[in-house]
C-alpha cells in the first residue's frame, strides 16, 4: 500500500537520474509518445498512490541522453529516500535509472536553481561504426581538422546572443525568452585510444538544439568550409541559416548539473 505522511506536510524530493534517451521523445511529457518525465511521473503515482509533477533541470531532446539529470517533485508519501530509489527503479524501464534521492528544501526547484549545466557530444572517428556504441555516439569516419575545430570551440566562450545556434521553433530548455547565454567552458578533446572526438560545453543555460547546432557548425569548420573565426561572424549575425546543420541527437549527453 502507498505510504503517506499525515496532515498537510509535503516533502520536496530531489532526484539524480541517468537515462538512455534513444527510445524516448525527449524529457517533457507528451500525450501520445513515451518521455522520461512521463515514465517518472507514472512510476511515482504507482508507488505513492498520488500524481506528482516532476520538474527537471531542463528538457533534453528526443534521442538525447543524460548521465546526471536532476529533478524534483513534491509528495505526501513517507517512503524513505533510499527506499524510493529502489522502488522507483523497480517500476521504471531499464533505460531510466534513479541514482539517488534526497530531501530538499521546500523552495528548491530543479530548473530555476541551476547555476550551470555541462553537455558532452561524442563523435566516433573509426572507419567502421561500432554496434556497441551506436546509440551513444555520432559516427563520422571522414577526416576532420581537429585543431581548427578546437580553435572555433574556444571562441564560443563568454556571454553571447546565441540566436544563430538556436532551433527555429524558439523553444528554450529553461523557459527563458532571452537568447543570451554565458558559456564558461567550450573545448574539444581528442581521445586517440578510442578514436573519439569529444566536445564539452558548460554554460548557465542552453537554447533548444543549441549544443547540437554548435557541433554541426564545428564539423563544418573541421571539413574546411568555415574558418574558425567564422563562428564569431555567425554569432553576430543572429541568423540560424548561417550556422551549420543540427548534429544528430545520439551523440549528446547531459553530463552534470550544478547548483549554487
Amino acid at each position: 500500500m502507498p505510504s503517506r505522511v499525515t496532515g498537510d506536510t509535503m516533502r520536496n524530493i530531489r532526484l539524480a537520474l541517468a537515462y538512455d534517451g534513444t527510445d524516448f521523445h525527449g524529457w517533457q511529457r507528451q500525450t501520445a509518445a513515451p518521455t522520461v518525465q512521463g515514465c517518472l511521473e507514472d512510476a511515482i503515482e504507482k508507488l505513492t498512490g498520488a500524481s506528482a509533477a516532476v520538474c527537471g533541470s531542463g528538457r533534453t531532446d528526443a534521442g538525447v541522453h543524460a548521465l546526471h539529470q536532476v529533478a524534483n517533485f513534491h509528495t505526501a508519501s513517507s517512503i524513505p529516500c533510499p527506499n524510493l530509489v529502489t522502488a522507483l527503479n523497480d517500476l521504471l524501464p531499464p533505460s531510466v535509472r534513479v541514482k539517488a534521492a534526497e530531501e530538499a528544501a521546500p523552495t528548491f526547484h530543479a530548473r530555476y536553481a541551476v547555476r550551470s549545466k555541462t553537455y558532452r557530444y561524442r563523435i566516433l572517428q573509426t572507419p567502421v561504426g561500432s554496434p556497441f556504441m551506436g546509440r551513444f555516439v555520432y559516427h563520422h569516419p571522414c577526416p576532420l581538422d581537429r585543431a581548427r575545430m578546437a580553435e572555433a570551440a574556444r571562441l564560443l566562450k563568454g556571454e553571447h546572443d546565441f540566436t544563430s545556434f538556436a532551433a527555429s521553433d524558439g523553444q528554450n530548455d529553461d523557459d527563458t525568452k532571452s537568447m543570451v547565454r554565458i558559456i564558461f567552458r567550450s573545448r574539444l578533446l581528442w581521445r586517440p585510444q578510442t578514436l573519439l572526438l569529444v566536445y564539452e560545453v558548460t554554460g548557465n543555460g542552453f537554447l533548444h538544439h543549441m549544443v547540437r547546432n554548435i557541433v554541426g557548425t564545428l564539423l563544418v569548420v573541421g571539413r574546411g568550409k568555415f574558418a574558425p573565426r567564422d563562428v564569431l561572424r555567425i554569432l553576430a549575425a543572429h541568423d540560424r541559416k548561417l550556422a551549420g546543420p543540427t548534429a544528430p541527437a545520439q551523440g549528446l549527453c547531459l553530463l552534470k548539473v550544478d547548483y549554487a
